[in-house]
């Protein structure tokens, strides 16, 4: 049974930006994202995700129809709340797009979105994505403002960021925990689908995928790390495993 309709099975969404990444360090075509994307599709993942920076740091715009024509997985866009990135997800129109804050100095996202604070800037990018067939997630902080926020602009899914769990010691773990835990209850409790995902590795992931109401995990940089050493389909298979036991 497909992902699509089996509740239980938490997806796996394999961001490969950092392929990109070690590509452009030097130039040329190696390593390329449309072979990974191929390999996330027969390792089991259940769709691809990539983010186009303003600055072009990870994928470049001719990576996106690339990796779209490469399997049958669902693309995700990741990108900005701006004028440029709208008019390439409508000219591209992934399965999602999940609008997240970007400042070019930070390195990777370091937070969540302020959906509340934006709401005039969002709703119109919303709503012409949604028009066009594209699924808008918002990745957010696991905050009841933040969640209110996405259903007041109508956001049919959240990616809760989980940057301050992954980053959390001691006692702060299970309070992070129990953060995401409850902002994902509340999302679904209010028919938005949440997902979750930023600094996640093998050993912090069992109880993130153990969240019942989570439909869907998005890991990048850790799996292309691991790769490193492993090879791709090695490390998304384990990651996989370990998403399932819990599931």
């Amino acid at each position: 049974m497909s992902s699509v309709l089996n509740p239980a099975h938490l997806r796996l969404g394999v961001n490969i930006d950092h392929v990109a990444t070690i590509r452009n360090a030097r130039g040329g075509l190696h390593p390329d994202p449309a072979r990974a994307a191929q390999i996330v599709a027969q390792a089991g993942g259940d769709g691809i995700t990539v983010h186009l920076r303003e600055d072009r740091r990870h994928i470049v715009d001719g990576d996106i129809q690339r990796v779209q024509d490469a399997t049958g997985l669902p693309v995700n866009l990741e990108m900005a709340a701006t004028q440029e990135m709208l008019e390439i997800a409508l000219r591209h129109r992934p399965h999602a797009a999940c609008i997240v804050p970007e400042r070019r100095e930070e390195r990777t996202t370091e937070g969540g979105l302020d959906a509340a604070g934006l709401h005039n800037q969002l709703a119109p990018i919303v709503g012409r994505l949604t028009e066009a067939g594209v699924r808008v997630s918002l990745f957010i902080g696991p905050e009841p403002h933040q969640i209110a926020a996405a259903m007041k602009l109508g956001a049919p899914v959240v990616e809760l960021h989980t940057g301050e769990y992954a980053h959390a010691t001691g006692p702060d773990v299970a309070t992070e925990l129990r953060r995401i835990a409850d902002m994902a209850a509340l999302a679904a409790k209010n028919g938005i689908e949440p997902h979750a995902g930023h600094g996640l590795t093998y050993e912090n992931v069992q109880p993130i995928a153990a969240i019942p109401q989570i439909a869907e995990l998005n890991i990048g940089h850790y799996l292309i790390g691991e790769a490193i050493f492993t090879g791709l389909e090695a490390s998304i298979a384990k990651m996989r495993a370990l998403m399932d036991e819990v599931r």
